[in-house]
């Protein structure tokens, strides 16, 4: 599905030696055993400040070489944006899709800030914004604060920073690193799961994604609401993949992600995506 490799930012101490939070948080939470899901919100009576964005490009025709060499340097190319805490540059399937044909022109990346300032002047400011918005033919960002996670990303838990909401819109990424001796039956079983997710009811957007071809594999979808996700989610192929990746222990590290959306610009697969996402669904 995808053909680049992800790497995650740089976590340097501060100037007193203390590490920056994340640093702690994912070693607590493999000190306590607690890889398999951090709820945060559930824990702490004070959420997180992070906010998160989420970056689906598809590069113009003379910016594919710019494009695959951006990945190449890798996220540490970012390390100096200020308040980045974790970050991953990702590839897509064909046409922005799922399976294993990489697509030559689409990508992405998963960002995660500081708090909301951070996330919104990068967005709106960036050197890396800017060129993409000269170099893609579609531009899609969103800006995202985490109510529900479980699981890590390369050992990093995220934080929630939201409360449940009432309506939608929701998103959701999911991600997972297959076990080597388990692909072969997980793959049997994703196109089935996948095949049906952009046409669901209530899914608003959905992209393939991931980090190296055929192991390292993720999702992000949004959603009008959180009935829409759970309908799609908790019945036929998709239910059938889940038991399978858990009965059969398909993944060594795995993250499921549900986030507040924010606000959400741009341009992906034709469809124009602005402030009237926004309204709840009826």
């Amino acid at each position: 599905m995808v053909t680049t490799l992800g790497s995650v930012v740089p976590v340097a101490p501060k100037a007193d030696g203390e590490p920056l939070r994340f640093e702690r948080a994912a070693r607590d939470a493999a000190d306590a055993g607690a890889t398999a899901a951090v709820h945060a919100a559930a824990a702490h009576s004070t959420l997180s400040t992070q906010s998160c964005v989420l970056v689906l490009a598809d590069m113009a025709a003379g910016s594919r070489a710019w494009g695959w060499s951006r990945i190449v340097r890798g996220i540490g190319a970012l390390r100096a944006v200020p308040g980045l805490r974790f970050g991953k540059l990702l590839g897509s399937g064909q046409d922005g899709g799922f399976g294993l044909r990489p697509s030559t022109t689409r990508q992405g990346m998963f960002l995660v800030f500081d708090d909301a300032a951070c996330a919104t002047e990068f967005i709106a400011r960036a050197p890396l914004m800017h060129a993409l918005r000269e170099r893609t033919r579609e531009l899609f960002t969103a800006r995202l604060s985490a109510y529900s996670v479980r699981g890590t990303w390369s050992g990093t838990p995220l934080q929630c920073a939201a409360q449940a909401p009432d309506a939608g819109p929701i998103a959701a990424l999911t991600r997972a690193s297959i076990r080597p001796a388990a692909a072969a039956r997980f793959w049997r079983h994703a196109p089935p799961s996948q095949a049906g997710l952009a046409q669901a009811r209530g899914c608003l957007l959905a992209a393939g994604l991931g980090e190296a071809p055929v192991l390292r594999q993720a999702t992000f979808s949004v959603w009008d609401s959180v009935r829409s996700m759970d309908a799609y989610a908790r019945s036929g192929p998709h239910l059938a993949a889940i038991r399978a990746s858990v009965s059969q222990n398909f993944f060594s590290e795995s993250m499921f992600v549900r986030f507040v959306v924010h606000e959400v610009r741009g341009t992906w697969k034709g469809r124009v995506y602005g402030d009237d996402l926004l309204q709840p669904a009826a």
